[in-house]
């Protein structure tokens, strides 16, 4: 993989708009993420930053509202348009959702067999994949041989080596002891110094965000109530905001 930096991915979200029956999950989001970005969608559960992220990979359609990536609008685009967004995502879900039947060589080569790429290309990219995640040589394991986060590393080498421009992050250190969520964290902050890759974090974790954001988003009762860097973030006066912003928070990661 060529690891040269990219920078060109940006995705905006305009008036957001979801109902499930009576329930009204999101109600006119807004927010904007810049090439190169690593932008985090923070809130407790339930307040739709799920929702959120099924939406700009598909899986749902809004109400209203619309969504362009590289100023190109998702929502409602024909197969071709849409085939040609959801190539530039990767996604690294909750539980990474490595296929249990195949070895992690196999889990990282999927994609790009897929793509219908010579094996011999694909055994340098799944060698390089696995040096930039600290697992080399762990190829023929199993993921049942892995520990959550070694298969969390994994599920972001098979992400990653189909070179997306934006990285979606589905509440990345949930489920995992501080540690590996710290090598986790480094691991996003790397993938967006490497690769120039646009990075959207989901997570309900506030001291993960204010390590790693550029900046951050908060979602309250289906609406954006804040959007600004970490700094900024702590010294919001929205009650909400500094309510989830208490506690002791700890300085940016840097990447050695």
């Amino acid at each position: 993989m060529n690891s040269e930096k990219v920078f060109m991915a940006k995705l905006r979200i305009e008036n957001l708009h979801k109902s499930f029956g009576n329930n009204s999950v999101l109600r006119g989001v807004n927010l904007s993420v810049e090439p190169g970005e690593i932008y985090c969608i923070l809130g407790k559960s339930g307040t739709g930053k799920s929702v959120v992220m099924k939406h700009l990979i598909g899986l749902i359609e809004p109400d209203e509202g619309k969504i362009y990536v590289d100023d190109v609008e998702f929502t409602g685009s024909g197969p071709e348009v849409r085939d040609s967004i959801i190539r530039k995502y990767g996604i690294l879900f909750q539980g990474a959702a490595l296929f249990d039947s195949m070895n992690i060589y196999d889990n990282i080569a999927f994609g790009l067999r897929r793509r219908k790429m010579d094996e011999e290309k694909i055994a340098g990219i799944v060698a390089e994949m696995l040096d930039q995640v600290g697992l080399p040589g762990m190829g023929n394991k199993w993921p049942s041989e892995l520990s959550g986060g070694m298969q969390k590393r994994a599920g972001l080498a098979r992400a990653i080596a189909l070179k997306p421009e934006i990285m979606l992050y589905d509440e990345p250190t949930t489920g995992v002891d501080p540690i590996t969520g710290g090598s986790v964290e480094r691991l996003i902050v790397k993938m967006n110094r490497d690769f120039g890759i646009t990075s959207i974090v989901i997570t309900h974790d506030i001291n993960s965000a204010f390590r790693i954001a550029h900046r951050i988003s908060m979602l309250f009762d289906g609406r954006v109530i804040f959007t600004g860097t970490p700094d900024d973030f702590k010294n919001s006066p929205d009650p909400y905001a500094r309510q989830f912003a208490e506690g002791t928070v700890n300085g940016p990661i840097s990447v050695i």
